[in-house]
């Protein structure tokens, strides 16, 4: 099987990929979620990660090199689809399907442009720069990340920016899950109305949590 030429291997690169980029998602969101236990526990966890140097960067590249299959071939693949039908047919046949997965290509999108926005943002110091600038004062020796964060997200337009990208992932999550397990061929009978409500659960969580960060702030739930 040729992975980057047949359409069965790129759905199963696809497939991978996107796996991956859930445990990245997931990983991710547990260290997020540290400002909910103060600034010193998200500062401590910036540090850490800053300790690591090389390291981090390295992991940053290899998911910027899954970030780019999954999504060259997520849009080569909506491509062909679309060719291999180009006219709709003259008596529509129902089929069961969502709006997740209709908007899968869509809301890829969103969450590539926000990645981008993301990386400008928070890894590179672009965009935003007054928050950013809050990095300078040292709490306890430590860079102030919680008050960058805190700062980024008390502003309406960021926290909006942010939690229509996580609604994207949500829904994007809702149908990656199934697909990943459709592709593999495990999904069998009764077991992909269970696989469906899994990852529906499973986007809901990651939707709530992610969203929760930035309205904490905005909302003043969390103080700076």
């Amino acid at each position: 099987m040729h992975l980057f030429t047949s359409t069965v291997g790129r759905k199963v690169l696809m497939a991978v990929t996107g796996l991956l980029l859930v445990g990245f998602i997931t990983v991710h969101l547990l260290g997020n979620l540290s400002v909910f236990a103060g600034s010193e526990a998200i500062n401590i966890y910036a540090e850490k990660l800053h300790s690591l140097g090389p390291i981090v960067w390295i992991f940053r590249l290899v998911m910027l090199a899954l970030f780019a299959i999954h999504i060259t071939f997520g849009i080569k693949l909506t491509v062909e689809n679309s060719a291999a039908t180009p006219e709709q047919y003259a008596i529509q046949v129902s089929q069961k399907t969502t709006f997740a997965a209709k908007s899968m290509i869509y809301t890829g999108l969103i969450i590539l442009v926000f990645l981008l926005y993301h990386l400008l943002h928070f890894t590179l110091h672009v965009v935003h720069t007054g928050a950013v600038a809050t990095l300078e004062p040292l709490v306890n020796g430590r860079l102030n990340v919680f008050a960058m964060v805190g700062n980024s997200f008390t502003s309406a337009f960021v926290s909006i920016v942010y939690v229509i990208a996580m609604i994207a992932v949500a829904f994007h999550v809702t149908h990656g899950i199934q697909s990943f397990v459709q592709t593999l061929g495990w999904n069998n009978g009764t077991s992909q109305d269970k696989v469906t409500a899994v990852g529906k659960l499973a986007a809901v969580a990651y939707g709530v949590l992610y969203v929760a960060i930035p309205l904490a702030f905005l909302f003043h739930i969390v103080k700076v």
